[in-house]
């Protein structure tokens, strides 16, 4: 998009854009999301940006209307398989505030000062900015849905020192961390201690949460996962291995997706809440779930591609927003996408690690691939390969290099890689196995995929 594209969608307040790109205003100091409802600011006065961090590099504080921080990310990161997609992934799952800059670098196979250049080359910002802006935004959400001591907040979002904390929160939210807190107790009731850290998992346009609650349910291991209500309002809960510690997730079905007088989707949200032992790990357990439930997706072009299509067009037509759901865990995921479902409760059984603190049916999380090494067959193989890095599957991983490991061990077959593609390491360009996709369905073939599955013409 050019400048005067981006101020059309400006203009227009069009929601299909939010997160894909931020304005600033000159005149004001304040960057906000294409859709804020404030009133349009002249031309000559705005200043895009690629993200939240490098408006924020530029001086601007976030606008207290449209919270642009909050935003859905942008679905390149996704789709993009170059350093800067990867990074982007990484720097989301918090890498950058567990192990450095140089631990970004690391895990993409560049040296600190390349990684910093390409990503100031196209995004305005670094790791460092890039990481912060994430790291205010976990501080914003801790003190609006937490009563957790201020200083706390700041080491549990990843600032180094309470200082650095209160200078970044006055200068990007203009404000005190008091000062928001306060603003939100004013302007809801504050959350009981017993329900967790409230989220909402913010997401563009129309969003089919029955179909992924329906895959959800079907693939639920007992112990590890839960789905529970009536249709339409399913609640999803699952156990997780986070960094510092465990956590308890649970995500809420929503009925429908309320449509504009236009007629146009302009986006909702999830909500969920998370229960951690250690809240350092929410900007983690927050990406997890996003990946998971597909929630930084772009659905209009998603559509608009496969719709072209005459055998995809009706489908389309009838399940419009169709997600296609990642791994809250990719190592468990290709570990269950190999033994399926029975065999998976049964590992969870004999090697999974119990909860200090079971809740309900969730008393385990799935073992780690370290516990599983010694397995007979396939399955150890795998989890020796996952144990010792041979095969990688996080967020920053390269997929064509994963892809080529998992088909080189000995056991693995292309239909059950390309599931541990398309879903653990999130690829929305796989094809359906055993189906002669043609190249107009790129790149969204994993979403055709969805669809083909989701009307029953595949497995």
């Amino acid at each position: 998009m050019d400048e005067d594209t981006r101020y059309e969608a400006v203009r227009s307040r069009d929601a299909r854009f939010d997160g894909e790109f931020f304005f600033a205003v000159e005149t004001t100091g304040i960057y906000c999301r294409p859709s804020c409802p404030a009133v349009t600011p002249k031309r000559h006065n705005v200043r895009f940006y690629a993200t939240a961090a490098a408006a924020q590099g530029s001086g601007f504080r976030a606008c207290r209307r449209c919270r642009p921080d909050a935003v859905p990310g942008s679905a390149d990161w996704n789709v993009r398989a170059d350093v800067v997609g990867r990074a982007m992934r990484l720097i989301g799952d918090g890498v950058v505030d567990r192990e450095g800059v140089a631990g970004l670098a690391g895990r993409l196979g560049y040296s600190a000062r390349q990684v910093q250049r390409q990503l100031t080359a196209e995004l305005g910002a670094g790791p460092v900015a890039l990481a912060r802006a994430q790291r205010a935004h976990t501080a914003r959400v801790l003190l609006q849905t937490t009563g957790l001591p201020v200083t706390e907040i700041a080491f549990a979002s990843g600032f180094a020192s309470v200082r650095q904390f209160n200078d970044t929160i006055r200068e990007i939210y203009a404000s005190t961390p008091s000062g928001l807190r306060a603003a939100a107790r004013t302007a809801r009731r504050a959350p009981t201690p017993t329900a967790g850290i409230p989220l909402r998992l913010a997401h563009r346009g129309p969003y089919r949460s029955g179909a992924v609650l329906d895959l959800l349910e079907r693939e639920a291991v007992p112990g590890v996962e839960e789905v529970s209500g009536p249709p339409g309002r399913r609640t999803y809960r699952r156990t997780l291995r986070l960094p510092h510690g465990t956590g308890i997730a649970a995500v809420h079905e929503r009925p429908g997706t309320t449509r504009t007088t236009s007629g146009a989707h302009p986006g909702g949200w999830l909500d969920a809440q998370l229960h951690l032992t250690d809240p350092r790990d929410l900007t983690t357990a927050v990406g997890r779930l996003r990946r998971l439930f597909d929630l930084d997706a772009d659905p209009y072009a998603v559509d608009e591609r496969l719709g072209a299509d005459p055998r995809l067009a009706p489908l389309v037509a009838a399940r419009p927003g169709l997600r296609s759901p990642g791994a809250a865990d990719p190592e468990e995921l290709a570990v269950r996408a190999l033994v399926g479902r029975t065999e998976s409760e049964r590992l969870v059984q004999r090697y999974g690690k119990t909860l200090d603190a079971p809740c309900g049916s969730l008393t385990h999380l799935f073992p780690e691939p370290a516990a599983l090494s010694g397995a007979p067959g396939t399955l150890g193989t795998l989890a020796t390969a996952l144990a010792d890095g041979a095969v990688r599957l996080d967020p920053g991983a390269d997929r064509d290099e994963a892809q080529q490991a998992l088909l080189a061990l000995a056991g693995l077959d292309a239909r059950t890689v390309a599931v541990m593609r398309a879903r653990a390491l999130g690829d929305p360009d796989v094809a359906p196995p055993g189906l002669d996709a043609p190249d107009t369905w790129r790149p969204w073939r994993s979403y055709a995929w969805q669809h083909l599955r989701t009307a029953g013409e595949l497995e």
